[in-house]
């Protein structure tokens, strides 16, 4: 029989572990400093409290409760009221091992777990958090005790029916799981948070690395501490099945594109527009932007590659003055270098610009700047955790990407092969070469669920705009930088 879980209600982390935690049992939450422990501890007992009306406790061995109240503040839970409404109870243990001697070589647990009994007994607690184990094994002579002492302990906690976080420190992200080794086998269930310095940028992960007697998904996964939200996982915190596919059309801002298109982009679609530098494509998301403008929708504007000023000035020369559009409101324009923050916090960022905003479009330019600051996968987490939030609000989009190096052989960027499967059209701009000149070509590549235009299609740029010419034949796509002469 399968065991029972207890959603924690921590943004995409019951995805993770499939319901959430094993009901009844004790789960040991490790990491080192920064890494999330007391926050987890923290958002497990609340959010059960708002979201499930479970009633919970918390032990704390280093900060004290007045502490730990202030820093919930920021995240809207209010444990002051919680504790006056008898759902929340704290039991302060940082003055017994402040007071008792480091050189005593115990602890009294058995005074600590009839504290914890009268304060899960006195508001009917369904969850427990003990933060953190570590303040009390250093004090044992030897490993022998600590796991004796440690089984005594969780045996007690199990006794009481809570379903219970043990918080521990460890010391190295990739050495073993716990500070003393021993915590991992004791207790039922083992999370890990890891804080890696990776490019000189950190990253947070979160792995299960085991459930006794229960399935959970396994691997690392990027998650990030939002001061609002507290802690989310990227991108199972915003993956949720689609209930609608829209059958409406929206113009892309160029007629000529549209008809390749089969009569515009449908309203919920998410299109990747590729092409190496000088091509074309934040030409496209500007005239897609206008096109929003001009059927009176909102557009978001999302640049990573200049400032809004060279934006300004990229636009002010094919007609577009985004100024004037912002201040009508219909328009907001965010220029952010990717170097500024971490890819979780861009996400975040762009996520409250959605939401406050509300707009009917989006415009990305461009995912390749954001690779000078992650890895491919979280680059694919970012796209991923970005595009259901974009398909959960039909919001017409637009992401644009280039290739590694200003010309080459590869049609598409390693993002746009990455996450084929979830853009619904994929555009590509090339330069080619014919009779010894060098040519821009446009050409679709997918259109999902329509018929679309196959031909390779000349392009040609100037002070109107974007045209789609004819179809280019017996074109030679231009592979290298050395092959381009000037």
């Amino acid at each position: 029989m399968a065991l029972e879980k207890v959603p924690t209600g921590i943004n995409g982390f019951d995805p993770i572990a499939l319901g959430g935690l094993p009901s009844g049992r004790c789960t040991l939450v490790t990491g080192s400093t920064g890494t999330g422990k007391t926050l987890f501890a923290m958002e497990f007992l609340a959010r059960g409290v708002a979201k499930y009306g479970t009633p919970g406790v918390f032990v704390t061995f280093e900060e004290p409760p007045a502490d730990l109240r202030r820093n919930a503040t920021s995240l809207g839970f209010p444990i002051e009221q919680w504790e006056a409404e008898g759902k929340w109870r704290f039991v302060d243990a940082s003055v017994d091992t402040s007071q008792e001697s480091t050189t005593t070589g115990y602890y009294n647990y058995a005074a600590l777990v009839s504290r914890i009994e009268s304060a899960v007994n006195t508001i009917n607690a369904e969850r427990v958090c003990i933060d953190s184990i570590g303040a009390v094994l250093a004090r044992y002579p030897n490993v022998a005790s600590v796991r004796a002492e440690l089984f005594r302990f969780v045996s007690h906690l199990k006794e009481l029916g809570v379903t219970s976080v043990v918080t521990a420190e460890r010391l190295q992200e990739y050495n073993g799981v716990s500070k003393l080794g021993v915590e991992e086998f004791v207790l039922d269930n083992v999370i890990v948070l890891r804080n890696v310095l990776r490019g000189e940028r950190r990253r947070r992960t979160v792995e299960i690395v085991k459930f006794r007697g229960a399935p959970h998904r396994t691997g690392e996964w990027l998650f990030t501490i939002d001061p609002i939200d507290g802690l989310v996982i990227i991108p199972l915190a915003f993956l949720r099945p689609g209930t609608h596919a829209s059958t409406e059309r929206v113009s892309t801002g160029n007629p000529g594109l549209d008809r390749m298109c089969g009569g515009g982009i449908y309203r919920d679609s998410i299109v990747m527009l590729t092409g190496p530098t000088g091509s074309g494509k934040t030409l496209t998301g500007l005239k897609f932007t206008q096109a929003a403008f001009d059927a009176g929708e909102r557009c978001l504007l999302y640049t990573f590659d200049e400032t809004l000023e060279q934006l300004s000035r990229s636009a002010m020369g094919w007609g577009l003055d985004l100024a004037a559009m912002q201040q009508t409101g219909r328009l907001r324009v965010v220029s952010s270098y990717p170097e500024t923050a971490s890819i979780e916090d861009h996400f975040l960022n762009v996520r409250r610009e959605i939401e406050t905003f509300q707009p009917r479009r989006v415009v990305i330019d461009t995912l390749s700047a954001l690779e000078r600051i992650v890895a491919p996968r979280g680059l694919l987490d970012f796209v991923l955790a970005l595009s259901a939030l974009l398909r959960e609000g039909q919001i017409s989009s637009l992401y644009t990407s280039a290739p590694t190096g200003r010309f080459t052989s590869s049609l598409t960027p390693a993002i746009a092969s990455e996450i084929a499967s979830l853009i619904d059209t994929t555009i590509t701009l090339r330069y080619v070469v014919r009779a010894g000149n060098m040519h821009r070509v446009i050409a679709i590549l997918q259109h999902r669920g329509s018929g679309h235009d196959t031909a390779i299609r000349q392009v040609a740029i100037d002070d109107d705009g974007m045209h789609i010419g004819d179809p280019l034949p017996d074109a030679t796509p231009l592979h290298d930088e050395e092959d381009y002469t000037p």
